[in-house]
């Protein structure tokens, strides 16, 4: 009897043991601040390294040379690899937290969805404004990825974030935005300081309200006009 209550204990553990590695296969715990960083950092060095050293070949030998192409072919190659492992990390595990991956984690996950497709840009809005509303991205790389795609469908952009060179003035200007009396009221909500604080620290531009209302007012008109609509 002893042994036959011994042999029935191991077979339980035994059983629960399986159990309990069928269960931690299917839910693996969640990945530690260490690997997310060196996951990141690989991925941000296959990425950018690419980018720098094709920019700097065609600085060198020029935009049509052989030199750049096929440097610009290796970045093509590692960013379709980038950004499978970024969709894959997002889908599984969800935007990590600026604490556990840190700014340069942050700017990489950014950077890989601001190279990819516009399609792929605007699927991953509502994940980047969920990010930000919960604290785990800082606002500004939304402002980024947000604004960028307004300004590439000719839209008004929302925060303020693209700045742009206009010949027939000789001088930069703040792309034309979406109701610019509650600017503000909108960068608040996601944690940004006054348009006019970002624009005469980062590019050291004056915020005119009077003269944004008008060119959005404007930009809002010649659009219409150019789709038909009077």
């Amino acid at each position: 009897m002893k042994y036959l209550f011994t042999f029935f204990t191991l077979l339980i553990a035994f059983g629960c043991s399986n159990k309990k590695k069928t269960t931690d296969s299917q839910n693996p715990k969640h990945l530690s601040s260490e690997y997310l960083i060196a996951f990141l950092d690989t991925i941000y060095r296959a990425e950018q390294e690419p980018i720098r050293l094709r920019d700097s070949l065609a600085e060198k030998f020029g935009m049509e040379s052989e030199e750049r192409r096929v440097q610009n072919e290796i970045y093509k190659k590692n960013h379709t690899i980038n950004e499978a492992k970024i969709k894959d990390l997002l889908s599984k595990h969800g935007w990590p937290s600026k604490d556990s991956i840190g700014e340069l984690g942050s700017l990489t996950i950014c950077n890989v969805l601001q190279h990819s497709s516009p399609e792929v840009r605007v699927a991953y809005l509502p994940m980047m404004r969920d990010a930000v509303m919960s604290k785990k991205l800082a606002a500004r790389f939304l402002v980024r990825a947000e604004d960028r795609i307004a300004t590439d469908r000719g839209n008004l952009q929302v925060y303020g974030g693209q700045v742009k060179y206009y010949p027939e003035t000789k001088s930069f200007n703040v792309w034309p935005v979406y109701d610019p009396v509650n600017i503000d009221k909108r960068r608040a909500e996601i944690g940004l300081g006054p348009i006019a604080e970002h624009l005469k620290n980062r590019f050291n531009l004056e915020w005119n309200l009077e003269e944004q209302i008008k060119r959005s007012e404007e930009f809002e008109t010649k659009r219409n006009a150019n789709n038909g609509y009077k």
